[in-house]
């Protein structure tokens, strides 16, 4: 019985902590619509999307990494644009994309966007199994 609790403990002490699930969750009930990288139960993010319904424009906010702000390249596909970057709160940057331009179209259609300041640049990936959240999200949004 010791053995047997002792082998368990050492079995215990040698898995790696799991690492959380990231996914992707639209929160459309209430205003701002929220499109959010997350890790469920968790307060951690990645990067959100949010929009005051109807109102056609989305601010992007990429968590962690460096504070970027300035003029920044956002770019999906063949489309690009220039937008004004902020730096985030807690690391990263936020900038706004408006849902009815190229790029926005080009990243709900293929689910990559590049945003860059200077030679500094963050990809915002949603995978194809929750592009449908992305252009619902882009939808709701959209005026």
């Amino acid at each position: 019985m010791i053995a047997l609790i002792a082998v368990l403990g050492l079995a215990a002490q040698a898995t790696p902590p799991a690492e959380p699930a990231w996914t992707w969750t639209l929160y459309s009930d209430a205003a701002p619509v929220v499109l959010a990288n997350e890790a469920p139960d968790t307060p951690n993010l990645r990067a959100t999307l949010e929009c005051d319904p109807g109102s056609s424009i989305a601010r992007v906010t990429l968590y962690g990494g460096e504070n970027l702000s300035g003029m920044a390249r956002v770019s999906a596909g063949e489309a690009s644009a220039v937008a004004q970057a902020e730096a985030g709160r807690a690391g990263g940057m936020k900038v706004a994309v408006r849902t009815d331009h190229p790029v926005f179209a080009a990243f709900s259609a293929g689910g990559r966007m590049t945003v860059a300041v200077g030679e500094h640049g963050r990809a915002v990936e949603v995978p194809q199994a929750h592009l449908a959240k992305l252009r619902r999200f882009a939808e709701l949004c959209s005026g």
